[in-house]
């Protein structure tokens, strides 16, 4: 080959790669009118590009959470006699009787101020919480708020002058299968790690982690101490919380989620203006549609959410939704079960509208709904139950939707609640916290004072139905 063919194909070479990297360039360029539009990697420079500047943007605002409780130690009962207990001090052979227990996780700094977002599985029954930061200063956290039902808590540290470093919220219904995240946590507790993967699946809501999401699933490896941490995209965008992952050995397998972020914020923005999360009000049950039911009613193929039972007071009511109704998408994005519908509302502030669009007879409807907050109907009406009865010692209150929720329970059971089992009766009948008082002597009970008149006429044998979680349990008792 001669040095003037050689030298040419150099020249190719160099133009192409020049040229390549133009396209790449022109892609990340947050003006170009393409900004939104995937490209797969043309080149092995491309491959090359390191994750490096994102990551210096977002790991120092991801911190390192320990937590610590105290343990009651259970003793033999020869201890717990009143002769030891005075030569002892309370601590027999020195055992203590009570141990420290710790456990760790990630937060995310979401604020300047020192605003902390988790997991609340992290910091759960915690005595003290201690958030380590990026540069290895160690403050006490307080904790603003949680919310079991999503599995979010937000802490607060006070770091003093100077603002911390936060990231900012992405818009996680923007994301798509295959596009690039990186993980940050402190996996094992060695420290604060970073992991990188795809978004491997998106909606999904039969993971059997929470009622209310619908989760991000991940490649990125995701290894306990991770909770709580950091799903970020390659512009340092926030569009997931780390909380969960499948594995044999404890260890990540390639199969993780996290909590999306506009349910997060949501959340977070509850928590921290009223101290606690309150969620728009479906009252509503379904189910998802199969193929038998796809077929029957003349459908292409299974979608949406059949409609089985609507509360008269619900807004999808007031919207014009019915029973019988498939509600086939909420604001441009299809639903395919119940709990993927309960996400599209939760992740809306009150006050807001969202747009269904329904199946009925055939045809296709488009329908607005307002977002309302559940009513408090009727009012809780907390009561203490004393006397000659089977519930005595127990404290009880009235189902409401607002109720239900703050309890985080069935929004659709109403009746009478059991919220503590003291010592009296009510423990010997084997009351729990949440069961539902139905029936006693064959009269239903509706709300406490009808509880409290049945109570007070009955005497010597009771007949008590008790609903807990869904089952129905028939006791009778002789006093």
């Amino acid at each position: 080959m001669s040095w003037l063919t050689s030298n040419r194909i150099r020249q190719w070479r160099y133009g192409t790669l020049l040229y390549i990297l133009g396209l790449f360039l022109a892609h990340v360029d947050h003006t170009d009118t393409r900004a939104d539009e995937r490209l797969v990697p043309e080149s092995r420079t491309q491959l090359a590009l390191s994750y490096a500047p994102v990551v210096r943007e977002v790991a120092p605002a991801v911190v390192n959470i320990y937590t610590r409780r105290l343990i009651a130690r259970k003793r033999a009962s020869l201890f717990d006699d009143q002769f030891f207990e005075r030569f002892f001090d309370g601590a027999p052979f020195g055992l203590p009787r009570e141990r420290m227990q710790s456990s760790l996780g990630s937060g995310v700094i979401i604020e300047a101020g020192g605003m902390i977002v988790t997991n609340n599985h992290v910091i759960k029954d915690s005595d003290q919480i201690i958030v380590v930061l990026y540069d290895r200063r160690e403050f006490e956290a307080e904790i603003v708020g949680t919310d079991e039902a999503t599995d979010l808590a937000v802490l607060r540290v006070d770091a003093g002058e100077g603002p911390l470093p936060f990231v900012e919220f992405g818009d996680s219904d923007r994301i798509e299968v295959g596009d690039l995240v990186l993980a940050i946590g402190n996996p094992f507790g060695v420290g604060q790690t970073v992991t990188s993967g795809i978004v491997s699946a998106l909606a999904r809501t039969s993971v059997g982690l929470s009622e209310l999401s619908s989760f991000i699933q991940t490649d990125a490896a995701i290894n306990p101490g991770n909770s709580g941490g950091a799903l970020v995209t390659l512009d340092a965008k926030l569009i997931g919380v780390n909380t969960a992952i499948y594995s044999r050995g404890g260890g990540s397998i390639g199969i993780g989620f996290a909590t999306p972020s506009n349910l997060v914020r949501v959340v977070v923005d509850g928590i921290v203006s009223g101290g606690r999360a309150v969620r728009p009000w479906l009252g509503v049950k379904g189910q998802a549609v199969t193929q038998d039911i796809a077929v029957s009613l003349g459908l292409t193929r299974p979608m949406g959410v059949l409609v089985s039972e609507l509360h008269f007071d619900s807004p999808l009511y007031a919207g014009g939704l019915r029973v019988g109704d498939i509600v086939a998408s909420v604001d441009g994005h299809e639903v395919f079960d119940l709990q993927g519908l309960r996400f599209r509302f939760v992740t809306r502030p009150i006050g807001m509208s969202v747009y269904l669009k329904v199946l009925r007879d055939g045809h296709e409807t488009d329908m607005e709904v307002a977002l309302i907050a559940p009513p408090e109907l009727p009012p809780r009406d907390i009561r203490n139950i004393i006397g000659e009865n089977p519930l005595a010692g127990s404290v009880v209150g009235n189902l409401s939707p607002a109720f239900a929720q703050e309890l985080n329970v069935d929004s659709h059971k109403t009746g009478v609640i059991v919220l503590q089992v003291g010592q009296g009766y009510g423990a010997r009948l084997g009351l729990r916290p949440g069961d539902i008082v139905a029936e006693i002597n064959g009269k239903v009970i509706g709300t406490t004072e009808e509880l409290i008149s049945v109570l007070r006429k009955q005497k010597g044998q009771w007949r008590v139905v008790i609903d807990r979680g869904g089952k129905s349990m028939r006791v009778v008792v002789s006093l």
